[in-house]
């Protein structure tokens, strides 16, 4: 069972829908006890990185996606905000997010005419292998509405990068955690093509 979480976002429906569609159960849901018993873990949506983490907080996700799910190695795909509260920080709200992995979040600089949010396809460079590209074309293009932006501490999280006013991050992955910058459901066949590949992921 895929379990998507929800934390008072949108777009989750689109999510599940894309999941269903693929032949994978899945449900939305933001109980504690049926997110520890999850074979996988989702965390997607649009949203601010402050009131993400604090209704996070309020509900207690916070902890059980660190202790019961990206500890306990079950696999976990953020998309979106879920890229951007698994880092440290975020130049949003000045919030101080989850901290699975070293790095903060900043906004795009408005510099030269660059239009912010980022609104559209993008092309994806894949920076190193991993199972969530396979059979998915280098430099393909995915569909990003994004302010902000990753800055991994350590190169080894580096997936992917894009081009948007200034090289990003827009995949990342350490152990048993991938997440994404751009929208999976929203991508339409190498985005669905890339969900799959993490419905199916066994992490080593």
């Amino acid at each position: 069972m895929v379990v998507i979480l929800d934390y008072g976002a949108g777009n989750l429906a689109s999510v599940l829908r894309a999941v269903e569609y693929l032949g994978h159960a899945a449900m939305i849901t933001a109980d504690p006890d049926i997110l520890r018993r999850a074979e996988r873990v989702i965390f997607p949506g649009v949203g601010a990185a402050g009131e993400t983490m604090r209704h996070l907080r309020q509900a207690g996700l916070d902890r059980v996606l660190a202790e019961d799910i990206f500890a306990a190695g079950k696999p976990l795909l953020g998309i979106c905000i879920g890229i951007q509260v698994i880092f440290a920080r975020s130049e949003e709200d000045d919030a101080t997010c989850l901290g699975f992995l070293p790095g903060e979040v900043r906004r795009f600089p408005r510099e030269g005419g660059l239009k912010v949010p980022q609104i559209g396809w993008n092309q994806v460079r894949f920076v190193r292998p991993h199972p969530l590209f396979a059979g998915i074309e280098d430099d393909s293009e995915f569909y990003f509405v994004n302010s902000y932006y990753p800055v991994p501490a350590e190169p080894e999280h580096v997936l992917a990068t894009t081009e948007y006013g200034v090289t990003f991050t827009s995949v990342v992955g350490c152990r048993n955690l991938v997440a994404t910058q751009f929208h999976l459901e929203k991508s339409g066949r190498v985005g669905l093509k890339m969900l799959d590949n993490f419905c199916r992921w066994q992490p080593e």
